[in-house]
């Protein structure tokens, strides 16, 4: 042992304490604002269903159809790989889970839409499909066959549509809560948003049907859906969906890009509207900069090209949405549209590439940060945050199971879950 050294200081306690006050009100905004992942588990889709045409039957039939393109289409799992680009030490793992995913859980995350894929109608025509979509999707919670989350798309604030939207999105809230009362997957998403004051006036919205059913401040949150230039640059050159997050008082769960009106607003003509269009890159990274810390997600948009037809067609589509949804994983959008029950084999096939893929390296690196063993790569907490983040996305989509990360890893799913977010638990570092 060494000379212990002599600790000196030069300056009082009160200069420490003096700084400390200061910043409290620092402190305080930090917190509020951006208090980082919210430690639940995140959908790797949103599907979309027009509010005429959602059944009991829906998410079944989704998955039916789906399973029927898989064995038309790619009926092994040497086909499938061979039409994505499938590692073949990948190909029988990766076919296996999204076969066994399609029969037990084809969708993650259900939208209702009233919008866009609805249209204009009578309002007793609304009316009855709202209250219908309300009782249905209740009933789905009740029996166990509903999608992690469900909910609905309403029309937008806009003047033209402002009022039907609010009485859809009213009678939907309350079927939900004479139905027995709101489920926990609920999800809403407001379309179309141009002005934070829309975001505000969806807010006061919420608030009153709250304080009309008793329920507590904040219960029913909301995804914005980035539709239009003017949401990503405002008249005044600030970055208005920053103002919109804030708008949201914490009530916002989503960032959600729209292809095509926004490449719309933008002026690319048709042929090119995707979502990897460089108007497309530029939207999903300031929304993913103006997210970033606050709890709020992006999702990526969609494609409009659907797997359908003779098997060289499908197998076309089916290339072009797996590499765009391999594109968008790797910019770190973990949640995009699926528009049709043909996307779904793609989807899963990329997710479950991704994370399976990167499964052995990821469990290396955050054992070896644990265990401060060193190695090639250098870690810090915030790399540890994103290992642990990456398996937990993994382990909620079906990609990994708890314990074969857990084998890899020496961690147990709280662990994980401490890692990745200090909302979500206690770090404890328990071996399996």
């Amino acid at each position: 042992m060494g000379q212990q050294e002599k600790v000196a200081t030069s300056l009082a306690g009160a200069v420490s304490d003096g700084i400390s006050a200061s910043l409290a009100p620092v402190d305080a905004e930090l917190a509020r604002r951006y208090p980082g992942d919210p430690g639940t588990r995140q959908p790797v889709h949103t599907v979309y269903v027009p509010g005429d045409t959602f059944t009991a039957g829906t998410l079944r039939t989704w998955g039916d159809e789906a399973l029927k393109a898989l064995d038309e289409h790619a009926p092994d799992a040497a086909a499938l790989a061979g039409v994505l680009g499938i590692p073949d030490e990948l190909a029988g793992p990766v076919h296996d889970r999204v076969r066994a995913k399609l029969e037990r859980e084809p969708v993650e995350d259900l939208r209702i839409d009233f919008e866009d894929g609805y249209g204009p109608r009578s309002d007793a025509e609304e009316d009855e499909a709202a209250a219908r979509a309300a009782r249905l999707v209740s009933e789905a919670y009740a029996d166990g066959t509903a999608a992690p989350y469900m909910g609905i798309r309403m029309k937008c604030m806009e003047a033209a549509v402002r009022d039907r939207g609010i009485r859809t999105t009213d009678v939907f809230l309350t079927g939900l809560m004479r139905a027995g009362g709101l489920p926990d997957g609920l999800v809403l998403t407001l379309p179309k948003v141009t002005y934070p004051e829309q975001v505000t006036a969806f807010v006061q919205l919420l608030e009153a049907f709250e304080q009309a059913h008793g329920l507590p401040d904040g219960r029913i949150g909301f995804e914005i859906q980035i539709e239009t230039s003017q949401s990503i640059l405002a008249a005044d050159g600030t970055a208005a969906v920053a103002r919109m997050i804030d708008a949201a008082r914490g009530r916002a769960t989503g960032l959600h890009y729209g292809t095509f009106d926004y490449s719309a607003c933008v002026g690319v003509s048709a042929a090119y509207q995707a979502s990897d269009h460089p108007a497309a890159d530029h939207a999903k990274a300031v929304m993913q900069v103006a997210a970033a810390g606050t709890g709020v997600r992006v999702s990526d948009g969609s494609t409009n090209v659907l797997p359908v037809g003779p098997t060289p067609q499908v197998h076309e589509a089916w290339r072009l949405h797996y590499g765009l949804t391999r594109r968008a994983l790797a910019r770190a959008y973990y949640q995009g549209w699926d528009m049709h029950p043909g996307h779904l084999p793609t989807r899963y096939a990329a997710v479950y590439t991704f994370y399976r893929e990167g499964l052995e390296q990821a469990a290396a690196r955050l054992a070896a940060y644990v265990a401060k063993a060193g190695g090639d790569v250098m870690d810090e907490p915030a790399t540890a945050k994103a290992l642990s983040g990456y398996l937990l996305r993994g382990i909620d989509c079906g990609a990994l199971d708890t314990d074969e990360v857990a084998k890899l890893t020496g961690l147990i799913r709280a662990d994980l879950d401490a890692f990745a977010s200090p909302r979500r638990g206690t770090l404890t570092v328990t071996a399996p």
